[in-house]
């Protein structure tokens, strides 16, 4: 439930809180008081994109927060953790909007305006005055159908296979455009192939052949200097092996004498040992020096091969070898055209068996959806005065024979259009009078009828999908009398399930409130000011009084406002 609506410097209001209640909160005022300005600042903590203009004139930012309370729910914590946003008892939604930039904050931790409205979409309704024109609109009356069915499960694994089908026909198309090119550069590919193999590079190759290079270029230096290095540890006069072993001796008797010399005579020892390990090495690898000038012909050409293909290749070996592996593909590709579309056409075969079932699937659940609402919707405009209508959900199917859809067991070439929200199309067709043949909807009813209509689709839409808080906008719009009183009704047997906040002009609608709102401006010190207030029972009277006379309120205007509270309240 919307507990409170705070809103400051946003276009004419200064600053205001409002607190609603659960029930049918009735918002009233005259033309041009702001009524519209209240909900202009609700849809910004819905999430709807803000105009900088709207910053009141000398203020540096709006700000307009709505608290709102029974929000720990399942879909609510789920989105909170999503987004690293810490639970609250209460749901604070928060917009500020400067002249430069807006910025987002749920429960006091900044968000993006994303977030704003999937968070508000779970919890708040509106529907403002010209919303019913979209009634008007066939495309969308499969998503109505659909919404009330709650078919989102069905539809998004329609949605999955669809755009996988799709994609493998863009595959196919685009391997066809590539056919004739890519056989052009089959001979091409061959040859580059051939080349490739021929030399046949290996990954790390190169290093290992430049670093034996190294060493045969450089046999015959290796040789004298491990020799002279040999001969200088270990094997001629006065070597440092021997130093070392008159050091050692000398430090044994040291040792003897004080404990102080116990340290260097082992680290003299690991010095002897070293010494010995590095002769052994370098005579070890003195007698395994190897003078192969042939082998380092070979090394050499081997290594410009490899050079040629760098240069014709790629700038590395593992260039040359990924270049392989791409023209390798398109080789083969080329060479096995016919193969390649077949299996392609295979997958796309398979994967519109699966799209057809899952279409069929939705076809089948919203014909059902159609049957129910079909029934509810003229259950309801019974009682929004229209007794004798007729409602009907139409479907229809779009041959094509180069359709994605087949029909179950297909035994022949029918197909149908496969459309991103399903197989089917969708129209409403109503008759509102007794005898008359349903037309499309869109052609037939009258504004006041629309606005029934789409009442009449709310509440079954509202009941089935337990959506907490509506707002309506002066849907009311073009109806009069009687007609009223009972949208009315329907709007208060509706508050039985959910908060219920609505704009209106109709003393009808206005009578049958559970709290009621004024809307009015002011002017203080040259400026214009748009304020809110909560009416008292008296004050109520007087207001709807107002509604049925205008601003002379007539002692027969009150009598009437009073009975029609008062009826109101029996009606309850």
């Amino acid at each position: 439930m919307l507990r409170s609506l705070y809103i400051r410097d946003y276009a004419l209001i200064e600053q205001l809180e409002v607190e609603f209640d659960s029930g049918l909160n009735i918002i009233t005022g005259e033309t041009g008081a702001g009524k519209s300005i209240l909900l202009g600042a609700l849809k910004m903590i819905l999430g709807e994109r803000a105009s900088m203009e709207v910053v009141r004139t000398n203020a540096k930012k709006a700000v307009i927060e709505g608290l709102f309370d029974e929000a720990d729910q399942p879909n609510i914590r789920a989105l909170l953790a999503e987004h690293d946003i810490d639970p609250m008892p209460e749901l604070i939604l928060r917009r500020e909007i400067t002249r430069s930039h807006s910025r987002a904050f749920v429960n006091d931790t900044p968000t993006t305006i994303g977030v704003l409205k999937k968070l508000a979409a779970n919890v708040i309704d509106l529907h403002g005055q010209h919303e019913h024109q979209s009634l008007l609109r066939t495309e969308l009356h499969i998503e109505m159908l659909d919404n009330f069915g709650s078919l989102g499960t069905l539809l998004d694994h329609y949605q999955r296979h669809y755009h996988t089908v799709g994609e493998l026909h863009k595959r196919r198309t685009e391997l066809v455009r590539k056919e004739r090119q890519l056989r052009q550069q089959t001979e091409l590919y061959a040859f580059q192939i051939e080349e490739i193999d021929r030399i046949a590079p290996q990954a790390g190759e190169e290093e290992t052949l430049e670093a034996e290079a190294r060493v045969l270029e450089n046999a015959e230096r290796l040789h004298d200097a491990t020799a002279e290095l040999y001969a200088m540890l270990y094997e001629s006069e006065d070597t440092v092996h021997d130093r070392l072993v008159v050091a050692r001796n000398e430090l044994q008797d040291l040792a003897r004498i004080s404990p102080e010399f116990e340290d260097a005579l082992t680290e003299i020892r690991s010095a002897q040992i070293v010494v010995a390990e590095i002769a052994n090495f370098l005579q070890d690898y003195n007698a395994n020096i190897e003078f192969n000038p042939g082998r380092l012909e070979d090394i050499r050409a081997r290594l410009g091969e490899l050079d040629l293909l760098k240069r014709k290749y790629g700038g590395t070996i593992a260039q040359v070898i990924a270049h392989r592996a791409e023209i390798g593909e398109q080789y083969e590709l080329g060479a096995n055209f016919e193969e390649a579309i077949a299996d392609l056409d295979q997958q796309i075969a398979k994967a519109e068996q699966a799209l057809s079932e899952s279409a069929h699937k939705l076809s089948s659940k919203r014909r059902e959806v159609a049957d129910r609402i079909e029934r509810a919707i003229v259950a309801e405009l019974k009682g929004l005065g229209i007794p004798h209508s007729q409602f009907e959900v139409r479907f229809r199917l779009n041959q094509d024979k180069n359709g994605w859809i087949v029909p179950p067991n297909a035994t022949g070439s029918e197909r149908y259009t496969a459309h991103t929200n399903g197989m089917d199309e969708v129209e409403f067709y109503i008759s509102t009078n007794m005898g008359e043949m349903p037309k499309p909807l869109a052609r037939v009813a009258s504004g006041g009828e629309i606005s029934r209509i789409m009442l009449a689709l709310k509440t079954i839409l509202a009941k089935s999908e337990r959506l907490p808080i509506l707002v309506f906008d002066e849907i009311d719009t073009g109806i009069s009398g009687e007609m009223a009183r009972k949208v009315g009704l329907s709007m208060a047997d509706l508050a039985q399930y959910h908060q219920i906040i609505t704009i209106t002009h109709h003393p009808q609608i206005a009578a049958l409130g559970t709290l009621h709102f004024k809307v009015s401006k002011r002017v203080a010190k040259g400026r214009t000011r748009t304020q809110i207030r909560r009416l008292s029972e008296d004050e109520r009277s007087e207001e709807v009084a107002s509604l049925i006379s205008g601003a002379d309120i007539s002692e027969a205007a009150l009598v009437s406002a009073r009975e029609l509270m008062a009826a109101g309240r029996r009606d309850d």
